[in-house]
């Protein structure tokens, strides 16, 4: 008797454990789609440009540049909404918090702020032991990168977003927290704001040994031909979506980046 009351205890958890309701959860910008999928979590909704991984271009989107579709966004009643304080209107945010929903602001300027969000958004994933695994890969890959790359000649780098008008990243970063992972030195780290427009004096009185810039490879030639005839340096072109998106393939973008600046390591 004893044995069969534990036995009907146990499929009563299991029954209860499979029929507790998955967590909504919509996304408002492509890294978060990225790091809700690393999570462990599928979402309801999603941002435009949410292409990665490929289970996420099928998924309806409700956001974009031009804004929010809050009507949209209300009607899929969200446990929670994941939304990026870089390009996400604070505004229509706001709205949504009015109308009781959970909003969570996700902002990681860091390796280790990316793998923190990964394990926190685990109480949101019907799979929590995937989101405990991502974030423990990117952890020990950081520590490869770190372990390989402590100790590398430092190397002036200028980091190009752009040319008309020219942008670059400033110490507030995660693009400079990636180049100080792999030895360089950010020329524009001290700037107060965290994106800021630059002239191209400004860049030839810092003397940068190298620029780092995303796109495609044929961007090389394009920002060589730009910065001729003064400036003749190499060029790094990190995979656009890995460098510019703060989600779980940054570690990509520095394992690109780290190799490029130092490849005698």
């Amino acid at each position: 008797m004893a044995n069969y009351r534990v036995l009907l205890l146990l499929c009563g958890l299991v029954f209860a454990a499979a029929a507790a309701p998955v967590p909504r959860v919509v996304t408002l910008a492509p890294n978060l789609t990225e790091l809700a999928f690393a999570a462990g979590i599928t979402p309801v909704a999603v941002s435009t440009y949410s292409n990665y991984p490929p289970a996420a271009a099928g998924i309806e989107q409700v956001a974009s540049w031009q804004g929010i579709n809050t009507e949209r966004i209300i009607a899929l009643k969200p446990d929670v909404i994941l939304a990026w304080r870089g390009g996400n209107p604070q505004r229509q945010v706001d709205q949504l918090s009015a109308f009781g929903l959970r909003v969570e602001w996700i902002d990681p300027v860091s390796l280790d702020q990316i793998i923190a969000t990964v394990r926190q958004l685990k109480v949101w994933s019907p799979h929590p032991e995937s989101a405990e695994q991502a974030a423990s890969q990117l952890e020990r890959q950081q520590e490869r990168l770190r372990q390989r790359y402590t100790g590398a000649a430092p190397r002036a780098v200028f980091l190009q977003f752009g040319q008309h008008p020219l942008f670059t990243a400033s110490g507030h970063t995660l693009q400079n927290h990636i180049l100080s992972l792999c030895g360089g030195v950010n020329i524009f780290a001290d700037s107060r704001v965290a994106w800021p427009q630059v002239s191209r004096e400004q860049v030839l009185l810092r003397h940068p040994a190298a620029i780092v810039t995303p796109g495609k490879e044929a961007q090389a030639g394009v920002v060589q031909d730009f910065w001729q005839p003064q400036l003749n340096v190499p060029v790094i072109v990190i995979n656009d979506d890995w460098f510019s998106r703060a989600g779980p393939r940054i570690i990509l973008a520095a394992q690109q980046l780290c190799s490029s600046l130092h490849p005698e390591r």
